[in-house]
């Protein structure tokens, strides 16, 4: 398979990862068999890996390494979740390929995972702290949407700080069948603990509006 990024890609990536301060590992899990987007993802991931010594990967199989993927709560491929220095899991997952647009959140998760501060407001951060019930945010996307990127990064910014709380990317077409599970007519939809709704790039604001009613 020909490389995914060119020589300007390349360039470009290696630029924006200089901020990174600690390494940083990605598990990314793909199966045998059907895998729509499996193969680009996982050449996806290991180019940018040359990119930066502070990126690291790990391949697993989602059904012979399927005590770890449930570890992390990966029940697709390709999926893959980003850790931070210490190997911890903090909640940031990306469900199919975050190429496109999606690229934007996918590096930006890289840089956020190796302790960069993203400069949230203090009142912000005070009422994230009280959240102290199990979240789960999915947000689904396509690769060729804008604002999707965006909403990604908040939702997995949100899980870094805290601990109750996961983010998920969830690529809409390569995975078809759960988009209309959620009735994805529009994206980025973002759904909270599989009932509570929001559309488009919303603000912190809006996300901690809903954590706090749940």
């Amino acid at each position: 398979m020909a490389n995914l990024l060119n020589e300007e890609n390349k360039k470009q990536i290696r630029d924006f990862l200089k901020p990174m301060k600690n390494p940083i590992t990605m598990v990314l899990f793909t199966k045998e068999g059907s895998c729509q987007t499996c193969k680009e993802t996982k050449q996806l991931l290991s180019e940018v890996e040359t990119l930066s010594d502070k990126v690291n990967v790990e391949y697993k199989d989602l059904n012979q390494d399927s005590a770890l993927a449930e570890e992390y709560g990966v029940t697709m491929a390709p999926s893959f979740v980003v850790l931070d220095a210490q190997g911890m899991y903090k909640g940031v997952k990306f469900n199919g390929i975050p190429a496109g647009h999606e690229i934007n959140s996918f590096l930006s998760a890289l840089i956020d995972m190796s302790g960069h501060d993203f400069g949230f407001d203090k009142k912000v951060l005070e009422r994230l702290k009280k959240i102290d019930k199990p979240v789960n945010i999915k947000v689904f996307i396509t690769l060729s949407c804008p604002h999707c990127p965006g909403a990604v990064q908040n939702a997995h910014r949100l899980a870094m700080l805290n601990e109750n709380i996961e983010g998920e990317m969830i690529e809409a077409q390569t995975f078809a069948e759960l988009s209309n599970q959620y009735d994805v007519s529009g994206v980025p939809k973002i759904v909270i603990n599989d009932k509570h709704e929001l559309m488009g790039n919303q603000p912190l604001e809006s996300y901690l509006d809903t954590l706090e009613k749940l």
